[in-house]
């Protein structure tokens, strides 16, 4: 029987033999004699900035019963309870083939498991691959020639392989161990199973998604990139095959939706065929960069700059009387990036590689749009907010990226010059006036939580942060509606699934859905 053991506390400076050692001794005065130790979760406590450690845990193995070791009465002592998910290749067909829309974390997994047992499925990603994605991406940031198929939204990889490669998430579920597993095989670094925030890095989720999509492809799964779907043909309101590229046919039983929020020429094919979807809330504002010393020195006090430290991060909220708003994304040690997905609009994001290394910390700041802030009733009207606001931003400066100081956004005043702070973005910027492409209930609510922040963060707003415009695709605008089957509630054997159908926010998140998915069809 598996054992944790919890609530170890460790110094700045250690190892992990250290931690290990000190998990024996513990086991040892408790009278419980185990095997196979191993490290499964470490966190940092920076609450006092007197007193900063760490808090560990360690997996063992023991010979004792359930019972014997609830006998004990050890609050620091758990059962492991061993996720449980096992596919196996095997005789078991569909009738018709099943196509997978998307290479994010939602398609790449659910097409993994179900190649796993033996569907053979086809995917399709109307960006490029990894490989040739990246250099369409640099080519953009750096010469602005703009793909609209091939981008920081559309690709092998989805929106998440130009981000942090955050794994964390708030969705309690036992597929989150397979996950981090299933990445550490194919090429994540294995700290990311026992981090409390674990993270891969752009550079780093580049190569291990290529190495599961070539795993994919070995267990019979087949990939085709380039390939947009145009349309589908619905019988009886069942699937009866997919069109991609306008042209070409594909017969199937069944298409998963993994389109990511950003999709939004499928959104619309989808309304127009009537599959059933809803406005959504989501989150909208504006990029804010620290430098990383600065952020380091508010978390760790004097400890800011020990080697054994992560760069810091931090969260922070704010509940006015209408709005909230919150840090969201935040990425230590990175870069804020041109996210585009439609010419003659910006959006931004954050990206930071593995090492976090960058001079800068970057973080959105976010406040709640609510549907009834959409200009109709129409369940794409999410869709419509969001491309005004980027039309507005690409516009002011003729595609220059607005930037502001934070200090100077509150007053309602021109930047004039940067202090500290230089804006990282992968593009031109120039000094703008953020209340120029924001609503006013963002820019009145961002004010309000960038005064409170100060106070949970000492100079926070008033020194020289630089906030960049706009963010607006914090998650999907849109859900497409489905039932207890995972199946849209109007059009059988159509799969909705992750970011772009409502049901996830990460890339944690929508790889379990994904996963969830593949099981529902395995089990059928």
């Amino acid at each position: 029987m598996k054992i944790l053991l919890n609530n170890i506390k460790m110094p700045i400076n250690h190892t992990e033999k250290n931690i290990l050692e000190c998990a024996s001794e513990k086991f040892s005065e408790y009278g419980i004699c185990v095997k196979n130790i191993r490290l499964f979760r470490k966190s940092i406590d920076a609450r006092r900035k007197n007193n900063i450690h760490y808090i560990c845990a360690v997996l063992a193995e023991t010979t004792l019963t359930k019972a014997e070791i609830e006998e004990k009465g050890i609050a620091d002592i758990k059962i492991y309870e061993e996720p449980e998910l096992k596919v196996d290749a095997s005789d078991k067909k569909v009738k018709g083939k099943i196509v997978v829309v998307g290479t994010g974390p939602c398609g790449l997994f659910c097409a993994y498991f179900l190649a796993k047992a033996g569907y053979n499925p086809i995917i399709i990603e109307r960006g490029a691959d990894v490989d040739n994605r990246t250099k369409i991406v640099e080519n953009f940031w750096k010469n602005n020639i703009f793909d609209k198929n091939t981008n920081v939204q559309f690709g092998e990889g989805g929106a998440g392989t130009f981000s942090d490669g955050k794994l964390t998430t708030r969705i309690g579920d036992l597929y989150q161990r397979t996950i981090l597993e299933i990445f550490v095989k194919h090429g994540a670094p294995s700290d990311i199973l026992y981090k409390a925030k674990p993270h891969i890095g752009t550079d780093i989720l580049k190569r291990t998604i290529k190495n599961m999509r070539l795993e994919i492809e070995k267990m019979g799964g087949r990939i085709r990139f380039n390939t947009v779907l145009t349309d589908i043909k619905i019988v009886n309101n069942k699937i009866c095959s997919a069109i991609v590229n306008d042209n070409e046919e594909i017969s199937c039983e069944k298409i998963i939706l993994a389109i990511g929020h950003s999709s939004r020429d499928t959104y619309n094919m989808l309304y127009k065929k009537g599959v059933y979807c809803e406005a959504k809330a989501f989150a909208a504002g504006v990029r804010i960069e620290h430098t990383q010393e600065f952020i380091n020195k508010m978390q760790y006090g004097s400890d800011y700059n020990n080697p054994m430290l992560p760069a810091a991060d931090y969260r922070l909220t704010y509940n006015g009387k209408e709005r909230s708003c919150y840090s969201f994304c935040m990425c230590p040690g990175g870069v804020v990036v041109n996210a585009s997905s439609e010419e003659k609009a910006l959006v931004v994001n954050g990206m930071s590689e593995y090492a976090r290394a960058a001079v800068n910390a970057n973080s959105a700041l976010v406040v709640t749009v609510k549907a009834s802030d959409f200009e109709s009733d129409c369940p794409l009207s999410g869709i419509e907010f969001q491309r005004k606001y980027e039309k507005l931003a690409y516009s002011i400066n003729n595609g220059k990226a607005p930037v502001q100081l934070a200090r100077d956004f509150i007053k309602d005043k021109m930047s004039a010059g940067f202090g500290e702070v230089l804006p990282s973005f992968t593009g031109q910027t120039e000094f703008s006036q953020m209340k120029e492409c924001l609503p006013d209930f963002i820019t009145n609510t961002l004010k309000e939580a960038l005064l409170s922040f100060e106070n949970k963060i000492k100079n926070y707003s008033s020194g020289d942060a630089v906030m960049t415009g706009v963010e607006m695709r914090t998650s999907a605008p849109v859900r497409i509606l489905r039932n207890d089957n995972l199946e849209s509630v109007s059009v059988k054997g159509l799969y909705p699934g992750g970011e772009g159908a409502g049901y996830a926010g990460g890339i944690m998140s929508a790889a379990v859905d994904g996963i969830k998915i593949a099981m529902k069809i395995i089990q059928i």
